[in-house]
């Protein structure tokens, strides 16, 4: 089938200020049943800081769906391994580029959906179909692929062929993010309780109060040595920390070092950078001199010494360390107020509006200790001359400033990202956050966009060179983002789970992983 590929909107105190300042000088709904849920030894307790929009599937790149859902309910064909980046089968065991726009997959046999329906070529098609259509709006459609056509096709049960308009060298990592749904699924409209082939199955929703999930009896491989998961929600990290210490959750995500979870807490890397995208469209930001005197404005030392406790390390670019087009040679850019106000009288004295409003718009919860960050930055800002109005948002407000098309009228804005790249390569970046029409970008320029469109053609090492010239001209070509740090978590785990997080736990918290110990084996 030939599919017209259409572009997709992706829906990653003063007194705190003034301390780093210092430091420096010196889902649908339905009625809610009413449940009683006992711990248990095969049931696995966890919970999130806010319950799931959606367990759509095709909405799995969406951390708060994927979480629950990604390799638990449903799977992908091809997996990526988080710790060495490397490709594995999951529901292809093989695959190939036979062609240079034609890449080959051997489906794995005898799969089946947890309602007893076998697996094949033929869903792995409708699968990608779905996910591709503009009438769902999958948010793993604008985040992963192109608006270019790709032409699916199911061979025979165990093969399936893809072709692309151009070629496309890294197809297999794109279609790591596609879930795999029976062929029955509602290909118009995103369904509430996913069928898939993963070792756990939706038990039930209560909607505001609770997610459980069941073993699948079809799963293929080895029944998971927890039978059974319930998730909850809290939005306070403090609260959900209690939980574990209280032993009234095994599992709380999200959590930041001074949430209270002491010996229970595991600190982790994972995929997330922290940065301000300056809306360049408007004046003042549409001044270079004024997005870089906001750029030498962050004291990110001191946000992530002061307000992390250490968890994280100051940034230079948008990806971090484990990402193919990572540029070891970019340094975090200095701390310089003094040079920073320099720039902005400077663009005073040129005509340039500094004394505009600004707005300053970040996420409430979106990562331990945003509020006192935003604080901190306005308070640095207005040191240079700059003012700057602070606006926390829920999400669903936040987004419509996040992606395109972006709030119209909404005058100059900064606004805080966190940016978790998943996939493993630049060229996800890159596409959503750096080409000038992209789903999170909010400009650009031709050239520059040349530039990124040259290095995602290329393989190997000269991919690796290229991708990285690229993060290195940010800076200097466009500016857009204000880089502030590589993040670290904190879970908080019950001395009764043997669990390892890992990079890639915050997006996908693969519950098969986790088995049961003794507290003295913690």
């Amino acid at each position: 089938m030939q599919i017209a590929r259409q572009p997709r909107n992706r829906v990653t105190g003063a007194l705190v200020a003034s301390a780093v300042a210092v430091l420096t000088v010196s889902g649908c709904s339905v009625a809610n049943t009413t449940r009683s849920e006992s711990a248990s030894a095969d049931t696995l307790r966890i919970v999130l800081p806010q319950e799931p929009p959606t367990l759509e599937p095709c909405d799995a790149s969406l951390t708060a769906t994927g979480v629950v859902v990604r390799s638990n309910i449903t799977q992908p064909l091809i997996e990526r391994n988080p710790a060495t980046g490397d490709l594995e089968p999951m529901l292809a065991d093989s695959w190939q580029q036979v062609e240079p726009n034609l890449w080959r997959l051997n489906i794995v046999s005898g799969v089946q959906f947890s309602d007893g329906a076998p697996f094949d070529a033929t869903d792995a098609a409708f699968s990608i179909e779905r996910t591709f259509n503009g009438a769902i709006g999958c948010d793993v459609n604008g985040y992963v692929f192109d608006d270019s056509e790709i032409q699916v096709d199911a061979v025979n049960p165990t093969t399936l062929e893809l072709r692309t308009e151009a070629p496309d060298p890294i197809l297999p990592l794109r279609l790591s993010f596609i879930e795999m749904v029976p062929r029955t699924t509602d290909s118009e409209g995103k369904v509430r309780e996913p069928v898939g082939t993963g070792p756990y199955m939706v038990d039930f929703w209560d909607s505001g109060q609770r997610i459980a999930l069941k073993a699948n009896p079809n799963y293929r491989g080895e029944t998971p040595a927890f039978t059974r998961a319930v998730y909850q929600w809290r939005a306070e990290g403090s609260v959900r920390a209690a939980m574990v210490t209280n032993d009234e959750a095994d599992i709380a995500t999200s959590l930041g070092p001074e949430d209270g979870a002491g010996d229970l807490g595991i600190s982790y890397v994972n995929n997330e950078t922290t940065a301000l995208r300056m809306h360049a469209t408007e004046a003042p930001l549409d001044d270079l001199r004024v997005r870089e005197a906001i750029d030498l404005s962050i004291n990110r030392e001191g946000i992530v010494d002061a307000l992390f406790q250490g968890l994280g390390l100051p940034a230079a670019q948008l990806v971090g360390a484990n990402i193919v087009g990572y540029n070891d040679a970019l340094t975090p850019t200095p701390y310089d107020l003094e040079r920073a106000k320099a720039l902005i009288d400077e663009a005073r004295a040129d005509g340039v509006p500094v004394d505009r409003t600004i707005r300053l718009i970040g996420r409430t919860g979106q990562f331990p200790k945003i509020n006192e960050t935003i604080e901190a930055i306005q308070f640095s800002l207005s040191e240079i001359g700059l003012d700057v109005k602070i606006e926390m948002m829920d999400t669903s407000g936040q987004m419509q400033y996040q992606v395109r098309p972006f709030v119209p009228g909404a005058g100059p804005f900064l606004l805080m990202i966190m940016h978790g790249n998943q996939a493993g390569d630049t060229q996800f970046t890159l596409d959503q956050y750096m080409l000038s029409e992209g789903y999170q970008s909010s400009w650009g320029t031709a050239e520059y966009d040349d530039e990124i469109r040259a290095a995602e053609a290329l393989t190997g090492d000269a991919r690796q060179t290229a991708l990285a010239a690229v993060l290195g001209d940010e800076p200097a070509e466009i500016r857009q983002y204000a880089y502030i740090a590589h993040m670290e978590a904190v879970l908080a785990k019950s001395p009764r789970v043997a669990y390892q997080p890992n990079s890639a736990t915050g997006d996908e918290m693969r519950l098969a992983e986790m088995t049961q110990a003794d507290a003295s084996h913690d």
